[in-house]
């Protein structure tokens, strides 16, 4: 090794700071479906839609949220997730309740 690399590898390196990697979808619905469930005590049925809104997500969120018989009587409830760029769940809302063997009019 010369005197001038022995040298540079004496010197400490400069971190450069790598950009921050966003979470996955998956990851995104994983972690607002549980914050969800922790703030609310309800338990997520399934998601019906995502998608990017500004620099966050938008959930809809399918809740049980009166169990009765037969099933197809359960009151479900959709809500809204916010969600921000990071994964946290930054507001929610419900927008509509229904009956589980309803269906939507065309």
């Amino acid at each position: 090794m010369t005197e001038r690399q022995q040298s540079d590898a004496d010197q400490p390196r400069e971190r450069v700071p790598r950009a921050k990697k966003k979470p996955s979808m998956a990851k995104v619905i994983r972690g607002a479906v549980q914050q969800f469930g922790e703030l609310t005590g309800k338990q997520a049925d399934g998601v019906s839609g995502v998608r990017r809104e500004g620099d966050g997500w938008s959930l809809l969120v399918d809740v049980v949220e009166l169990e009765r018989i037969p099933s197809t009587t359960t009151v479900i409830a959709t809500y809204r997730l916010d969600v921000t760029a990071d994964g946290e769940l930054d507001g929610y809302e419900r927008l509509r309740r229904y009956v589980r063997g309803s269906v939507d009019p065309s």
